[in-house]
């Protein structure tokens, strides 16, 4: 990964959406799977400028392959700037494909990576926080000694609407919440519904 290219690239999204970092926590060293609202494509930028450099550096961003391997700058961008971890959007095991499309994140997960995921798996740019797929509690529980820190992202779909490629000037906001783990017994969702609902929770804090 060209971390100075990726810096330079976090630096250009600081200065055109501010991408502040808020958190009701000190950032912490621990493991981390940081999961978040999924309102634009630069939501992954965000996140990673909002994190302290310190921490940036052990931190993998997990996104759709149909889009990030879909032409040869974004191919570049993925895996020469951001070490993208590249999944099939679906997110699920079928009757058809029985490999589980996770794997990629569970090799990360078990060298001590830490990784940026939206559990929503698509794009909402209508303000509200979608139901959660499964991915995030099948990862709680293959890994249940790795932080779940909910974040919210405030203003990213009004800084780069669907259907454009660079953003527009507009100031955002990354609230990161407290630490959270999958209670012993929990159902799958439960889990999911506690999860969305502290992002909900940071979206109204904002507000």
């Amino acid at each position: 990964m060209n971390n100075f290219q990726q810096r330079r690239l976090l630096g250009l999204v600081r200065l055109v959406v501010g991408a502040h970092g808020r958190f009701l926590l000190p950032p912490s060293a621990c493991q981390t799977i940081y999961f978040a609202n999924h309102t634009s494509h630069i939501d992954t930028l965000a996140i990673l400028a909002a994190l302290p450099e310190s921490l940036r550096e052990n931190v993998r961003p997990v996104a759709a392959r149909d889009y990030w391997d879909s032409s040869p700058s974004k191919r570049y961008i993925a895996q020469r700037m951001l070490d993208v971890i590249l999944i099939d959007r679906s997110g699920e095991r079928t009757a058809e494909n029985a490999t589980d499309p996770l794997a990629p994140v569970d090799a990360a997960l078990d060298v001590g990576e830490s990784v940026i995921l939206f559990p929503e798996g698509t794009r909402n740019a209508d303000g509200e926080v979608h139901a959660f797929r499964s991915g995030l509690y099948w990862l709680a529980k293959r890994h249940p000694d790795v932080d779940l820190v909910p974040v919210y992202l405030s203003n990213l779909a009004r800084a780069m609407p669907k259907g454009r490629f660079l953003p527009i000037p507009f100031m955002c906001e990354a609230m990161f919440g407290s630490p959270l783990h999958l209670l012993p017994d929990e159902p799958k969702a439960a889990f999911l519904d506690r999860t969305r609902q502290h992002i909900i929770d940071l979206r109204d804090r904002k507000g």
